[in-house]
């Protein structure tokens, strides 16, 4: 009976180990490209590997990215682009041929281990995108069988905008347009094929928005004092970042998918950000991410108040500040690395290294909201036909945006295309910044202090 007991145990601790080993607390790197001045992918794959990660994500399937990948024991995620998925969502054969030509010619030399159908579908793409999601996931994971790729688990990855309610994290829900006709089935697919909920989560975007009221200590993982109990669960929270993860959860357990395990797609913390974005330094880019990693590293693994003792399996965003990505400046500053491959801050995804081995990190001055004016001008340097057709779109949109501007009025002189730029940017921007509008313009804008009719 005894030696039943034993043979029992053991069995049950081999399962464990092969459970646990197929999902390790490894920590990995999300690796985009929106950069004109970016290392080649041979350089990259060495210092994905110089910084501790163990697996990385791609958001295409580049082959001279898993050329490079080829022979390393790095985990790779790749994607099919949200553009494709209307396509392949109706036709089987197109699915097949997205596989033959992007898994087999690398697969098994590269170890592809997971395949994401679109990234953030619902927050990025047209609605009618939307209902494609699922069916192109599904001939997806055919086209896989049928090469007997079983290894490989297929998602997509969700932002946090696809929950009507967060908080607290007991009353976490799924938006009532998508719940029934994209989540259901996508869970359903999850949960069959023992698939991963891949979701983007940071804490930076709730606390930026909102740090009247949330303690950015509480978003960085510092505090030891600040705790918020859920009053219908009742479970206690020492950070944001559980409270956004258990929300999820919540809201799987709503739709009937209470164990469908959640995958960290993306989290980080923006080193630097335009003027008025709050809190965008390297002092707590650096602080989050090496907390974070700290916590999905710990052995054993701490999981989340809804799922205590459950391994998070991540990628951290990003390896690359990556300057051509649209949106305000924090969307180009999320990265471990600058892209001449240099540290913006020491960071060790293995989560071995301790504080002490860190360099001092820069004083944070942007903590508190900005409260100065903030114009949005045209950039230096930026091509003059181009500038010319921002300024043409900017002064097409809004009410009388550019009218100060026109031939005899207060604002004409000087006569000069940056000038005029310069002004219709800070016009729009003014008008629609509320409303989602960045200082960007495709890289032909950037946003300034000074201001510009003093220049």
């Amino acid at each position: 009976m005894l030696k039943m007991g034993l043979l029992s145990l053991f069995f049950h601790f081999l399962f464990l180990s092969i459970s646990s080993g197929e999902i390790s607390s490894q920590v990995g790197i999300n690796y985009g490209q929106l950069g004109d001045n970016l290392p080649s992918p041979e350089k990259s794959v060495k210092l994905i590997q110089s910084i501790g990660a163990k697996r990385v994500k791609i958001y295409d399937a580049n082959p001279d990215i898993l050329n490079a990948l080829r022979g390393t024991d790095l985990q790779v995620s790749i994607m099919v682009p949200n553009q494709h998925l209307t396509n392949i969502s109706t036709n089987q054969k197109l699915a097949d041929s997205w596989i033959q030509s992007n898994v087999l010619p690398f697969y098994p030399k590269v170890k592809i281990r997971y395949l994401l159908v679109g990234n953030e579908v619902i927050s990025s793409s047209p609605k009618e995108i939307w209902y494609s999601i699922v069916p192109a996931m599904r001939k997806i994971k055919n086209a896989l069988n049928t090469h007997r790729l079983n290894k490989i688990k297929v998602g997509t990855s969700m932002a946090m905008d696809v929950l009507e309610s967060s908080f607290p994290p007991s009353n976490g829900t799924f938006r009532s347009d998508i719940a029934d006709p994209i989540v259901k089935p996508m869970l359903q697919f999850l949960s069959r094929t023992k698939s991963f909920y891949f979701l983007d989560v940071y804490p930076y975007f709730p606390w930026s928005t909102d740090s009247n009221n949330i303690n950015l200590d509480y978003a960085l993982f510092v505090s030891r004092t600040i705790k918020y109990t859920d009053p219908v669960s009742n479970l206690t929270y020492s950070n944001l970042f559980d409270q956004m993860v258990d929300s999820v959860i919540f809201a799987m357990e709503k739709l009937g998918y209470p164990d469908v395990r959640i995958w960290i797609a993306e989290t980080g913390w923006p080193n630097a950000g335009d003027i008025d974005q709050i809190g965008a330094n390297i002092y707590n880019a650096a602080t989050y991410n090496r907390n974070v990693i700290k916590k999905l590293t710990a052995k054993p693994p701490v999981g989340t108040p809804a799922r205590p003792g459950r391994v998070l399996p991540s990628f951290i965003f990003a390896l690359y500040n990556e300057n051509q990505k649209p949106g305000p400046g924090t969307e180009r500053h999320f990265g471990l690395l600058y892209p001449n491959g240099s540290n913006v801050y020491g960071i060790d995804l293995s989560g071995k290294a301790p504080d002490s081995a860190y360099e001092p990190l820069p004083k944070p001055t942007n903590n508190e909201p900005y409260k100065g004016k903030v114009w949005c001008v045209a950039a230096r340097g930026v091509n003059a036909s181009e500038l010319g057709s921002a300024l043409s779109y900017a002064c097409s949109q809004g009410n009388k945006t550019c009218d100060p501007i026109q031939p005899g009025k207060e604002c004409f002189k000087p006569d000069s295309l940056v000038w005029h730029a310069s002004y219709a940017f800070s016009s729009y921007w003014s008008q629609f910044k509320k409303t989602g509008a960045t200082c960007y313009f495709n890289g032909l804008a950037t946003p300034t202090a000074k201001d510009p009719s003093k220049f």
